[in-house]
């Protein structure tokens, strides 16, 4: 049968997607053909390199080659972006980072040098993490109850600390506070260790910290705790309640990190590193490694990771909005 001039020159066409299909097939079979690289954006000791580190073994063992952790931090993520952005998306380079730059900086900064959904392939979920509500020794509170009272009877009064604006640390404070009616001082801080350091020594009354950092001057009695930042309670603290069942009715600050690649991974690809980062999730060693830092495992699929980015994006997103928190 012969064809006309038009079939025929449609025929190249439509083989591009069969072809282009193929040759993904080709390089997912061939996957991984070297170690894999994950890029941070954040520095060495910092919440996020401890999730890949503790995961790192497990998760090189499931992909059965060693995987590196490349910390480049700088420029609000822009650094390890950047050079994310420069690798052939092969699944060779991945990218780990967490809540704040996916579903908050979108919101925060106008000139973001990265679009949350279009420059990245979502893999997997990795962990999530409760924070603490914890009060001065000095500031003499000792309750949720007993912090509302005060905020209500002396508005503007009750400091609180932060790592910033636009910081989890800040949000969180603001969030509860927007939802309980109260007014709090703000009073950042350069950085999450001398936010919470102010706290320990009286310099400000409360704050909110992820509990891996709060978990240990809690247990010392340097500062108290009045509530966990989570639907469950802290298992190393029960006798400290929820957010909820301290009295307050608020959004959950997430606390959680996830693994990515550069835009355009193939789908066997994708499948192949998520199959491996859920074994490592699941390897009894490396649970315990990361219970031990109050970081939760978090397994879950490709739309699983999306899916939360988009929530969390919404309900912060729109509360940024409303409040009109910027960073300055």
């Amino acid at each position: 049968m012969r064809l006309s001039r038009r079939a025929a020159c449609a025929l190249p066409a439509l083989a591009l997607p069969a072809l282009a299909q193929t040759a993904a097939a080709g390089r997912a079979q061939g996957f991984p053909s070297q170690p894999v690289r994950v890029v941070l954006p954040q520095s060495t000791g910092s919440a996020n390199d401890t999730v890949a580190r503790v995961t790192a073994d497990a998760f090189g063992r499931a992909l059965g080659q060693p995987v590196v952790v490349d910390n480049r931090p700088g420029a609000n993520g822009a650094v390890a972006i950047n050079f994310l952005r420069q690798q052939r998306p092969d699944g060779h380079t991945l990218f780990m980072t967490g809540v704040s730059a996916l579903s908050f900086n979108p919101h925060l900064f106008p000139n973001l040098p990265y679009d949350a959904e279009r420059d990245f392939t979502y893999v997997s979920p990795v962990t999530d993490s409760p924070f603490l509500l914890t009060a001065s020794r000095r500031s003499g509170i000792t309750s949720a109850a007993q912090l509302l009272e005060r905020a209500r009877r002396e508005p503007g009064r009750v400091t609180y600390s932060s790592a910033g604006i636009g910081n989890s640390t800040h949000l969180s404070v603001e969030m509860l506070a927007d939802c309980a009616g109260i007014e709090l001082l703000h009073v950042p801080y350069s950085g999450a260790g001398q936010a919470f350091t102010a706290v320990v020594a009286g310099e400000a009354d409360i704050c909110i910290m992820v509990a891996a950092v709060a978990l240990g001057p809690v247990q010392a009695g340097l500062v108290t705790p009045l509530a966990a930042i989570s639907r469950q309670r802290v298992p190393q603290l029960p006798n400290v309640p929820t957010q909820a069942e301290a009295g307050v009715e608020a959004p959950i600050m997430p606390g959680w990190f996830g693994l990515l690649g550069p835009a355009g991974m193939p789908e066997a690809v994708v499948s192949r590193v998520n199959a491996a980062m859920q074994a490592a999730l699941a390897d009894e060693a490396t649970q315990r490694r990361l219970m031990d830092s109050l970081l939760i495992p978090y397994p879950g699929s490709p739309a699983d990771l999306l899916t939360r980015m988009r929530q969390d994006s919404a309900v912060w997103g729109d509360f940024i909005r409303r409040r009109d928190l910027r960073p300055v």
